[in-house]
């Protein structure tokens, strides 16, 4: 399976509408959201393209597409208008023979961990900030934010695809790869 991986869109219009054309370009599967889709929250500026309803219409238009779970911007109204489900607070699915707990990151982080067993991958975003990590026994995996980068890093995704011999690819949203995670990188 391939998935792509992103976060933290925060109402642009224009970066989500980027993050689309990665995803057509990329041929996934399935698109995985981390979390806060259409506000900004009260920490953030206003990211450039503002513009929640059509970030809402664009992905309505793609919802067999999408899995997500929810982000501390996220609310039971935006419920309301999205066609997709995106309350849940986490997920945890299988790829390369690894649990992977997927959150925003709010509440559970590298600093306040889900239950995990050795090897276990924590997904999330939250932090606006890319990162591919070994924290305890576990993988912390993170891939920044579509519109409101941090930290001076790229507005970008990940990829996930379980048949490559580079099966994590971290991309800026014009698909140039800045980071991989090989096979090897992934065992521990």
């Amino acid at each position: 399976m391939k998935l792509m991986i992103a976060s933290d869109i925060h109402g642009s219009s224009l970066y989500c509408s980027q993050m689309l054309e990665a995803y057509k370009r990329e041929g996934a599967e399935r698109l995985l959201l981390l979390g806060d889709i259409l506000y900004h929250g009260p920490r953030n500026d206003l990211p450039d393209g503002y513009a929640p309803k059509e970030v809402l219409a664009m992905l309505n238009e793609m919802r067999e597409e999408l899995l997500c779970v929810r982000g501390n911007c996220d609310t039971e109204v935006d419920q309301m208008v999205l066609q997709f489900p995106i309350l849940a607070d986490y997920a945890v699915f299988f790829l390369n023979g690894r649990t992977v707990y997927a959150t925003h990151g709010h509440n559970y982080n590298p600093q306040t961990p889900p239950p995990l067993k050795k090897g276990d991958i924590l997904l999330n975003g939250h932090t606006h900030v890319p990162k591919w990590e070994v924290f305890g026994e576990n993988f912390y995996l993170n891939p920044g934010s579509v519109s409101i980068p941090k930290e001076q890093s790229p507005r970008g995704y990940l990829i996930w695809d379980e048949g490559s011999e580079t099966p994590i690819v971290f991309r800026t949203l014009q698909g140039e790869t800045w980071k991989t995670v090989s096979r090897e990188g992934l065992a521990k």
